[in-house]
């Protein structure tokens, strides 16, 4: 008996053994790696699988405001690249995912039974699904598609066939291969007639979204309804319902959009509540204002921001209610719910975009300029950077700079003109008007301060205001309490509201007060206001005279005011038409400049604007009398000649670039005199044009080339603050404030060790000449005496001076010698009988920026012939 139970364990233990191999393919071994394979690996694999999928859909944030995706999973493009294992990245990874694809990993190493390239395994090709899912969620798709691609290619009659290509398909997606996609996915339908409902419904959604991402809006709309009527799963149905309204309004076919919103909305509990409050959204954006009932349509919105299960949502739901007021022209109220829907703070970035959006558009509207600024900001910092809609709001925001500097400027400065062509008597009753109601609001906050302070036992309501607003009267009456009415006031008020009425009598604290007056409080208050109203009636800021004072009645100052506003109005008008197509407002500056008597340099321009504008909006007898106005009294100008002939200005030599270009090659020439003159000239010519600045620049720099360091400091600070926001006022700021301050310093470097010296000859400008005739020379010389690396040109110093320079010297000696050696050459042709001097490099430099060579000679020891 003892023998028969040895042999019997000796027996299995054999079997297991053999059962263990991976070296054949027997029954035992078969089914032996296959449970185990399911039942403990692969059952653990695809828990961690279905883990990692939840933390997936948990972790997407769904843009309502696009198509959304079939399945839900946000790709990082870079970490689609790589093709390494999740877990060897242990900041990367997945903990779900790659423990999923340890698990299949395990499973193939451990229990493939391949033999003579037949696999014994019949769960293999699980396990190689279950790879390939991993890596897909882990956003390696290469190695993924490899994995499915392994099924394919050696499980011909797998069960998972369908499936893995499904899985393909959606890989395929992934990686932008969509025309493979919904090729392998037609071939597959075409070949599998009678699929399975599971796979049936995976099928026609990868479909459908091979379709979206084709953008073929009519077939996705066919495979993703027959998707939501083969699911079971409602989460599922809900989106497949969500997706194709979608479509249908991406085709603008509003009622078979609305109907599947209705159908979403009938589910009522069974789907999730985010797809039943869009699809409520969806259909709040469809709403006819024309032919629907607005009643109606009020009363469902507010039903869905009263109940309490919507909290989540209400940022939409707000932002529903202020389109609705915003489409029937109740601006005011849908500001409040614009604002309403922000507080909530919701997730949803582009829905805070729209609404701070439509803020600054309203701002916009009404010309409240930086708010509409500020509003922008905010609209800019819940965008994607990289969007167009964010390229196009950042340039609006930009140039919208503009307007807020030239409206400020506009209405400043209207204010005071209209103040100037005030007469005497109504002056005084404007600023009276003004001083008192500030002198009210003044009176009412201090007594509101005394009882607050009253009411919490504090002693310091009026008295503060005393305390803040005496100081200058006591120093003018030399400190002394007494001296100050206002002081003595506020002593008797404080003495009366401690002790009350008390008679002058000896050991008046300790007696009775039976003086004191029932009405005291209200001869405190009454005592109160005096006090503080004759405070306030010597303070200068609420006397009249303080303010009409400061009316400017200098002519000069008067007439710098008018042109810096009608400057103003002028760039309006031209920002308004060229940067946002305002035309009407466009075209209400400059009709409002024309009335104010402009410089004869913004008039034919703005009458140009005016011409172009009503043109455009199609009011043709404005243009045509505009037009008129020029052909009339204009009759030479630039602006008859391009509406007579427009083509020939558009890009002919009389183009505003064409002209710059020529003007900026006389500057290259050292023609600065005349680049100055045709600078200032053009941009008269070219007042609005954005050529104006550059021509600007280019003046400044030619001055500072002509008139030295001061000269250029001044222009580089009017092109500064004349045009701030172009490109060349900018930089023009950017040498003033970074460049300029290191070419200040003019004082000469003694024992230089630069690299390279100069030797100077000095000529009249108006014995150009010569000094032609001197190069000339001066380069025979240099050839005749093979003198490598010199070489010779000539500089303009100053509207009187030129220097003739011989460069590629390398000592200060050397300049000198090389001077004198031309001096005494035997040869008379090649003789220069010419004063000069010998400088560096950085002394030359602050030579021709500060224009003191006179200094500069002086400290040196000059070489003469």
């Amino acid at each position: 008996m003892k023998i028969s139970i040895k042999n019997s364990l000796i027996l299995a233990a054999v079997a297991l053994f053999l059962g263990c191999s991976t070296q054949n393919g027997a029954w035992l071994n078969r089914n032996f790696h296959a449970m185990g394979t399911y039942y403990n690996i692969l059952y653990n694999g695809n828990l961690a699988l279905e883990q990692g999928k939840l933390s997936v859909v948990q972790n997407y944030q769904d843009n309502y405001w696009d198509i959304l995706p079939v399945e839900r999973m946000q790709v990082d493009q870079e970490k689609t690249l790589t093709t390494l294992p999740s877990f060897t990245d242990e900041k990367e990874k997945n903990p779900d995912f790659a423990r999923a694809e340890e698990k299949a990993t395990k499973a193939i190493q451990k229990h493939s039974i391949l033999v003579d390239g037949v696999q014994y395994n019949y769960q293999m090709d699980e396990a190689f699904l279950l790879l390939g899912k991993a890596r897909y969620y882990d956003q390696r798709f290469v190695p993924a598609l490899d994995a499915f691609n392994y099924i394919l290619d050696n499980f011909d009659s797998s069960s998972t066939t369908v499936n893995t290509k499904v899985w393909k398909a959606k890989t395929q997606l992934r990686m932008d291969y969509s025309e493979l996609a919904l090729k392998n996915l037609q071939e597959l339908l075409a070949k599998h007639k009678n699929l399975e409902e599971e796979n049936l419904v995976d099928v026609h959604a990868t479909l459908a979204q091979a379709y979206i991402n084709l953008d073929k809006p009519d077939s996705a709309i066919s495979a993703i309804s027959i998707a939501a009527e083969k699911t079971k799963n409602e989460e599922e149905l809900g989106r497949f319902l969500y997706i194709k309204g979608q479509l249908y309004d991406s085709r603008e076919m509003i009622d078979s959009a609305n109907a599947a919103f209705d159908d979403i909305i009938a589910l009522n509990r069974k789907i999730p509540r985010v797809y039943r409050i869009h699809a409520f959204m969806e259909k709040a954006k469809n709403f006819d204002f024309k032919s629907g009932n607005l009643a109606e349509q009020l009363e469902l919105l507010n039903d869905l921001a009263e109940n309490r299960e919507n909290r989540p949502f209400l940022d939409n739901i707000y932002y529903q209610l202020a389109e609705y007021y915003y489409a029937i022209d109740s601006v005011e109220t849908a500001v409040v719910y614009y604002n309403k829907s922000l507080r909530e703070r919701g997730p949803d970035t582009y829905l805070n975009s729209r609404d701070y959006l439509t803020l600054g558009n309203i701002n916009f509207d009404r010309a409240e300029y930086k708010e509409a600024g500020a509003y922008y900001d905010s609209t800019l910092t819940n965008l994607a950077q990289n969007t167009r809609e964010y390229r196009k709001l950042k340039k609006k925001r930009d140039n919208l700079d503009d307007v807020i500097l030239y409206e400020e400027i506009a209405v400043k400065n209207d204010s005071i003109l209209n103040l100037v062509a005030m007469s005497e008597p109504e002056r005084i009753a404007y600023f009276e008007k003004f001083t008192s109601e500030k002198k009210e609001a003044a009176l009412q906050k201090a007594l509101e301060e005394m009882e607050a302070a009253k009411n919490t036992g504090q002693n310091n309501g009026a008295g503060d205001f005393f305390q803040q607003n005496n100081t200058g009267n006591q120093q003018s009456a030399g400190g002394f309490y007494f001296y100050d009415p206002t002081q003595v006031a506020y002593g008797k008020l404080s003495f009366k509201k401690i002790w009350g009425d008390r008679s002058l009598q000896d050991d008046w604290r300790t007696k009775e007060n039976t003086s004191k007056n029932k009405n005291v409080e209200n001869e405190e208050e009454k005592l109160t206001e005096e006090a503080i109203l004759t405070k306030l009636n010597a303070d200068p800021q609420y006397d009249p005279q303080t303010y009409i004072a400061k009316i400017p009645s200098d002519p000069a100052k008067i007439d710098s005011l008018k042109n810096e506003r009608n400057f103003a109005y002028y760039q309006l008008g031209v920002i308004y038409k060229e940067k946002f197509q305002e035309y009407e407002l466009a075209a209400n500056k400059l009709e409002a400049l024309l009335k104010n008597e402009p410089e004869e340099r913004l008039v034919l321009p703005a009458k140009y604007n005016l011409y172009k504008i009503y043109s455009l909006i199609g009011e043709t007898e404005k243009a045509n009398r505009w037009k008129n106005d020029i052909l009339m009294n204009h009759p030479d100008s630039r602006y008859a000649a391009i509406i007579l002939n427009p083509t020939e200005y558009r890009a002919g030599e009389n183009s505003p670039e064409s002209v710059y270009e020529r003007v900026y090659r006389k500057y290259l020439a050292q023609e600065f005199q005349m680049v100055i003159d045709s600078s200032a000239v053009y941009s008269s010519k070219f007042t609005g044009d954005p050529i104006v600045p550059k021509f600007e620049l280019l003046k400044a720099v030619a001055i500072g080339r002509l008139q030295g360091f001061e000269a250029y400091k001044k222009a580089l600070n009017e092109v500064a603050l004349n045009y701030p926001l172009s490109e060349e006022g900018k930089k023009a700021q950017d040498l003033y404030s970074n460049v300029l301050p290191t070419l200040a310093n003019k004082k000469f470097i003694e024992n230089a060790s630069d690299d390279t010296y100069y030797l100077v000859y000095i000529f009249e400008r108006e014995n150009q000449p010569a000094a032609d005739s001197l190069q000339i020379k001066l380069n025979n010389a240099i050839a005749e005496n093979g003198f490598e690396g010199l070489s010779v040109s000539q500089d303009i110093y100053n509207p009187e001076k030129l220097f003739v320079v011989v460069h590629g010297l390398q000592s200060h000696l050397g300049a000198l010698g090389l001077g004198e050696k031309f001096h005494e050459n035997k040869n008379k042709e090649l003789k220069i009988d010419k004063e000069f001097f010998a400088v560096s490099s950085s002394n030359y430099e602050i030579i021709l920026i500060h224009k003191n060579l006179n200094a500069y000679l002086e400290s040196q020891d000059k070489s003469k012939p």
